[in-house]
């Protein structure tokens, strides 16, 4: 920051300095969004709205989220918060909103906006800000202080670079995952509430070319089956199997009417057979190297391209959606996240660098299902 800017400011012309002042505190106190965000969805806070319409007085939520009397000025705090940074809204004057006797003609209405009318119902993504704010994940990028110095010894022996998580807690997010069964839940509800919502987007828009003509499909690293239900419930005529290791299965979902099958496995060792296999937000989580490795076992399950074989990657295509300063933003910081497990945010050009590095043709087809997140299929 230009220090004789500050110094320099008046009344008169100040206006530079603040602007300063603003975006750096955007940046230094951008984790305190982060919280509040998680600290609403952790309380019910869009629940408490969605159930009463759309609109709540902070009476309302006081009483549909339980807080402690005590707390409620902080809870008063944190919705001014929240609104201020568009994940809520207020209107003041609304009297008596919810018919508590807490509103009179200068009481607040919190409302939904679009950012968190996707908190609620049965396409909620609240797992997702538990899981990408949980503390495992936090405290990874605690590690960036020390980016780029040597490896501690217990993780140097690999030879490998290691992930800001290893380097916070000594192991890989998967090997926590496995022995630390909130961790395990919140990723896999996490993915299942993402991936159901995407599946949908796909199925509803170019579902026909993606899936028709399938008889069977593999959905590797597919968790509990959200996406693989989906994909089942719109193509009945589909076998839909899913791969994910044997602490993953475990928990998955026992369904009656079997549409689709499970089976525990390591996606680095083999893949069951099938005429397709789906990768939906899998390779963004592996280094290059290990997405060939990956690819390679998908490329030994599925036929030729002439008998209708296919790898179908659900991912984002940086790059590829529509071009604002927002998704740039987005794009570029979920980038940097994945770094914590030495995973990327790739482009067209990255992509295809892999496909051909594991045996695939170049002449991919990339379909664009939400901004930069698309489909895409590749062929042996």
């Amino acid at each position: 920051m230009d220090h004789k800017l500050l110094a320099d400011a008046s009344p008169d012309h100040d206006m530079p300095a603040v602007a300063a002042l603003v975006e750096l505190n955007h940046h230094v106190l951008g984790y305190v969004k982060s919280m509040a965000l998680k600290c609403a969805v952790d309380l019910g806070v869009p629940g408490a709205i969605h159930r009463r319409g759309g609109a709540a007085s902070l009476a309302a939520i006081h009483a549909d989220t339980a807080v402690h009397p005590s707390k409620l000025a902080d809870l008063q705090r944190l919705m001014e918060m929240l609104s201020t940074t568009g994940i809520f809204s207020s209107t003041i004057g609304a009297a008596d909103i919810n018919g508590d006797g807490g509103g009179g003609g200068g009481a607040v209405a919190y409302r939904l906006t679009a950012a968190s009318r996707v908190l609620v119902g049965s396409r909620s993504l609240s797992p997702e800000v538990q899981f990408v704010v949980c503390p495992h994940l936090v405290s990874s990028f605690f590690s960036l202080r020390d980016y780029g110095l040597p490896a501690p010894p217990s993780l140097a022996a690999s030879g490998s670079s290691s992930s800001l998580f290893e380097v916070a807690h000594g192991c890989s997010q998967w090997e926590m995952a496995a022995k630390d069964s909130t961790l395990n839940s919140v990723l896999n509800a996490a993915m299942a509430a993402e991936s159901q919502i995407f599946l949908e987007a796909v199925v509803a828009g170019k579902g026909r070319h993606v899936f028709g003509g399938l008889s069977s499909l593999v959905d590797v690293g597919g968790g509990y089956g959200a996406a693989t239900e989906v994909i089942a419930r719109e193509f009945p005529h589909i076998k839909c199997t899913v791969l994910d290791l044997p602490h993953v299965v475990s928990q998955a979902p026992v369904t009656g009417d079997g549409k689709v099958h499970f089976v525990a496995g390591d996606m680095f060792e083999s893949v069951p057979r099938a005429d397709a296999v789906v990768l939906k937000n899998i390779l963004h989580d592996w280094s290059d190297d290990d997405c060939v490795k990956i690819l390679q076992r998908c490329k030994e399950a599925i036929p030729g391209r002439n008998a209708g074989g296919k790898v179908i990657i659900m991912d984002m295509v940086r790059g590829s959606g529509p071009r604002d300063k927002g998704i740039s933003e987005m794009e570029a910081t979920r980038n940097l996240f994945m770094m914590h497990i030495n995973g990327m945010e790739r482009d067209e050009h990255e992509w295809k660098k892999i496909f051909c590095a594991a045996g695939f043709s170049n002449d991919c087809q990339i379909i664009p299902v939400l901004g930069p997140f698309a489909v895409i299929e590749i062929y042996s």
